[in-house]
């Protein structure tokens, strides 16, 4: 009995704290953020700056060439492990501030990717070079030690009808 008056009483305390428990989401949904046609007009692109909080002098859409765009901006090709590590993001881990428009390509410019702006410490030549030098002196020493047989010490095996008399069962 003391069970159901628990479960009432947890029951009557959840239904008058379900207002306090619902927080209003201030920040935007995925819906603010998806693209909308390519603006024509001027009256268009300075919305759509707006929309995605840039200055109209900064604010320049992808081309309409048939990718499905629209009017979201072209942001800089620079990946994410460029930016300044000691400029105080608000998102530091992903170095990103918030409302910060993400670029087209965010998933190829993330701070775990390769980033092709810069030049590989390594040249192509030199990996190969590295390569070709390396695979030579493997060949190369397969080839010097081919006539010295590396085997595994072991006695002649012992069977039973050589002659010899390996064990005994008698006491000494």
């Amino acid at each position: 009995m003391a069970l159901f008056r628990g479960a009432k009483v947890a029951l009557n305390l959840a239904r008058a704290n379900s207002a306090a428990l619902v927080v209003p989401v201030r920040n935007h949904w995925n819906k603010d953020f998806k693209p909308g046609k390519y603006p024509e007009t001027e009256e268009e692109r300075l919305a759509a700056a707006k929309k995605y909080n840039m200055h109209p002098d900064e604010y320049e859409p992808y081309p309409d060439d048939g990718e499905g765009y629209g009017d979201y901006p072209k942001l800089s090709d620079e990946p994410v492990e460029m930016k300044d590590p000691h400029y105080p993001y608000d998102m530091p881990a992903l170095k990103r501030n918030f409302n910060e428009p993400m670029h087209v390509e965010y998933v190829l410019r993330s701070e775990d990717r390769w980033g092709y702006d810069r030049p590989p410490k390594i040249s192509l030549r030199n990996q190969f070079l590295t390569f070709v030098g390396v695979m030579s002196a493997l060949l190369g020493s397969f080839f010097f030690f081919e006539d010295y047989k590396i085997f595994r010490p072991a006695l002649p095996k012992q069977f039973p009808g050589d002659g010899k008399v390996h064990y005994t069962f008698e006491s000494k």
